[in-house]
């Protein structure tokens, strides 16, 4: 074995060894609300405490690189940090200073900047602030502090020769790569802690290094280390330094810049809580992230908690644009509204993988108008019951014990989910249970004709729900509303502008009905009742529902209604399709069970090089083939195949025959 071979396999092993995690011990422990939350360092639930055991909660997470438009899977990942955030801060209290950056240099910055014509910073400008409206559109809260990697340039070079200097990083052909066998022979460090398994995957270290400087490799040392520093080619964007002109290798960035913000803070080695970001950046990214700042700084982990969201998948599939199912954030929010985003990824672990598609959001759908609907009916609950100086009876009994039970069960429920790893569905579980619980008190003082509705225990449902709602981001912080979800409008416009569009389709409906009752036509009469509530009051906010013997108004947000009903009507007409092309296959099938097996061999059709050929070419006396188009004989699987068809046409062509004769 030769001494690279050797030096190799020893760095493999050491990668491949267990990860060892220092659990935080602080010197006092004055804050802890017993969360347990997934370590992607230790692949495990773990208890969760802050460095200083107190409430302050130090984050970074690896914000976008900048080169197009932010895509679902951007959405996957920072709007479920944001929810995971909400939950740390408004549920159980805890002070979090989020650190997010902006890769605003790359290789797919360059590579895209000089395709269109246009300077880096243009591009990455352009694209950065799409990022920051759309994250606004999705109702995700801004960081606290933000970085951009062309902010840091002279803190990087720094950084980077200090590695030099303790013999963990070198200098090759005007380029600086990080000795990955020196620091993991190092004491007190570890290399690859989050995939020790993916150590030699030459893919993914070939993708970490970037398009631009494949060419370079032969200046490693080893196959394993990685670029902290790139030398510049000609038509490059460059930055001066002590090895000469050049750019930041990508996993450098995150590390100077966290390492930065926190030591500012006064975090000694600029050390962090949490650091999060996409589970396709585990390796190589985040484990060289590590790896950097620990070499940098000496300490022995640089991470507390490193958490991961999970894989987003369209209808089963990786989005790509050349599978025609990518879509950017943009397109989502022209079909689906962000709360109903929201509820999507809310009904899936934020670390679990997740399929985005009709089905999915159509669930979300139904979430969102399960919730909708709880508040009305409690809203109208509260409203017929009066306040607390009406004549209205108080006294509790079984009925209100009863929801009173539930409301107290589902707050149990929902801080047991938040504490098991920020468990979103559990607590989407448990506030629809007593929604049902609602549902049943609400409908037995329906049908009672002495029992009425008690107020307060109403109440205290639909406040806690709401409360949760807010922590989830699914009700705005600013909302203005006590209890449920807001709808747009305004209360001090004049009374005329607001009253107009109303009394414009109350005219037109009330002529419409007259006109059809003079020609007594009582289906025209009804015909314009639906229309009325289905095409009019809609984009006026205002949904109307017929109950047994009466009608509800509710308010809502315009558009939302009028989603709703294109929603709707987008997917009847879907069904409608779909029955369509059912019975078209049908009748495809029926016609196709005519032909005899014999005839329907020699009938099949394959695709050779985009033009339709006959799949067999000769045949045996019992009708089978026993040759290919191409006069190539038939293997003994592709025989066994060949039967397969013959029997499922035989099969078929036999009912048609029976049908026949049945209808004789």
């Amino acid at each position: 074995m030769s001494d690279n071979s050797k030096d190799e396999s020893k760095a493999e092993v050491s990668c491949k060894m267990a990860t060892t995690w220092i659990r935080p011990n602080p010197t006092s422990m004055n804050y802890n609300v017993g969360l347990n939350m997934m370590n992607s360092l230790t692949r495990e639930k773990e208890p969760f405490v802050t460095m200083d055991g107190d409430r302050h909660v130090r984050w970074y997470m690896c914000g976008p690189t900048v080169y197009d438009a932010s895509h679902m899977g951007h959405a996957r990942t920072y709007l479920g940090f944001d929810i995971i955030r909400r939950i740390l801060t408004n549920y159980f209290g805890y002070n979090v200073t989020l650190c997010m950056n902006i890769t605003d240099i790359d290789d797919k910055i360059i590579d895209r900047a000089n395709t269109r014509g246009i300077s880096i910073t243009e591009l990455s400008r352009k694209y950065e602030q799409e990022f920051h409206e759309d994250m606004e559109q999705l109702n995700v809260l801004p960081p606290d502090v933000l970085t951009r990697v062309t902010e840091y340039m002279d803190d990087i070079v720094t950084y980077i020769n200090d590695i030099i200097v303790k013999g963990l990083a070198y200098e090759s052909n005007g380029s600086v790569y990080f000795a990955v066998e020196e620091f993991s022979s190092a004491a007190n460090h570890q290399y690859c802690k989050l995939c020790p398994e993916q150590v030699n995957n030459a893919e993914l270290l070939a993708e970490g290094e970037g398009k631009l400087t494949q060419e370079f490799t032969s200046d490693k040392r080893s196959p394993r280390d990685f670029a902290l520093w790139k030398k510049s080619k000609s038509g490059e964007p460059s930055w001066s330094s002590p090895w000469g002109e050049g750019r930041p290798g990508w996993h450098i960035e995150c590390s100077v810049m966290a390492s930065d913000v926190f030591t500012q803070m006064g975090i000694p080695d600029g050390r962090m809580d949490i650091h999060s970001g996409g589970v396709d950046l585990k390796f190589p990214h985040h484990d060289n992230e590590m790896a950097q700042a620990e070499a940098h700084s000496g300490c022995a982990q640089w991470v507390n908690y490193f958490v991961h969201s999970g894989h987003l998948h369209i209808q089963g599939l990786k989005m790509s644009k050349s599978l025609k199912n990518f879509i950017t954030i943009r397109q989502a929010l022209e079909i689906n509204t962000a709360r109903q985003i929201r509820f999507c990824f809310l009904k899936h672990q934020y670390n679990a993988p997740m399929d985005y598609g009709d089905n999915t959001l159509r669930g979300a759908m139904d979430t969102e108008k399960k919730f909708v609907e709880f508040f009305h009916n409690v809203k109208a609950a509260l409203r017929n019951a009066g306040g607390l100086v009406s004549d209205q009876a108080q006294r509790w009994g079984d009925e209100e014990f009863a929801l009173d039970a539930a409301t107290t069960a589902c707050m149990k429920m929902v801080d047991k989910a938040f504490r098991d790893d920020f468990d979103t569905p559990g607590v989407l579980t448990a506030l629809s249970d007593l929604i049902k619980d609602m549902n049943k008190y609400l409908e037995a003082v329906e049908i009672s004709d002495t029992h009425k509705v008690i107020a307060l225990v109403v109440r205290r449902a639909g406040l806690f729900v709401t409360k949760i709602l807010k922590v989830l981001g699914l009700i705005p912080d600013n909302s203005g509303v006590e209890m449920g979800f807001p709808f747009d409008g305004t209360d001090d416009v004049n009374r005329e502008e607001a009253l107009a569009p109303i009394l414009d389709v109350l005219m037109s409906f009330r002529s419409t009905v007259r006109d059809a009752a003079r020609a007594k036509d009582m289906k025209g009469v009804l015909t314009a009742c639906d229309e009325f509530r289905d095409d009019d009051l809609p984009p006026l906010g205002i949904r109307l529902e017929d109950k047994t013997g009466t009608s509800v108004w509710k308010l809502e947000d315009a558009a939302k209604l009028v989603l709703e009903r294109e929603q709707a009507i987008a997917q009847k007409l879907q069904k409608e399709e779909e029955k369509r092309k059912a019975v078209e296959i049908a009748k495809l099938k029926e016609e196709a069970a005519k032909i005899s097996p014999i005839e329907y061999m020699t009938q099949i059709l394959i695709d050779v090089e985009n033009i339709k050929v006959k799949k067999y070419s000769k045949f045996g006396e019992d009708g089978m083939p026993t040759h290919f188009h191409d006069g190539e004989e038939l293997k003994k699987n592709q025989l066994k195949t060949a039967k397969k068809e013959f029997s499922a046409q035989k099969k078929a062509n036999d009912k048609y025959m029976k049908k026949l004769e049945q209808q004789k």
